[in-house]
């Protein structure tokens, strides 16, 4: 994949994750600093996902670990387990948030 085609896919993937927050009912607070949107929730924890252009992956630093996803087959995947990248940001935000949280590709 080009470099451009990266940072396009790339950067959907963070306006994906900013745009769902509006239909989410948690308490999720977003900053975005260029690469970087961090996801702050009410009990003060914080989930980061952030751009890794060198790699060509998006990255998670959740409560749960880091992760790392690589675009394969149409679809932002895990490095180690294959888990899609908005199932994870999902579960990791739903463990974080104490309630439901879901993240899709929009």
């Amino acid at each position: 994949m080009s470099d451009s085609d990266y940072l396009s896919r790339a950067e959907a993937v963070l306006a994906a994750v900013e745009a769902a927050l509006d239909d989410i009912d948690a308490d999720i607070e977003a900053e975005r600093n260029g690469n970087v949107l961090t996801l702050e929730f009410e009990n003060g924890s914080k989930i980061i996902v952030n751009l890794q252009p060198p790699m060509q992956e998006v990255w998670i630093a959740a409560k749960a670990g880091g992760f790392h996803f690589r675009y394969i087959d149409g679809e932002w995947r895990d490095t180690r387990n294959g888990t899609e990248f908005y199932a994870a940001l999902s579960d990791y935000a739903t463990q974080q948030a104490g309630e439901p949280v879901r993240f899709a590709a929009r």
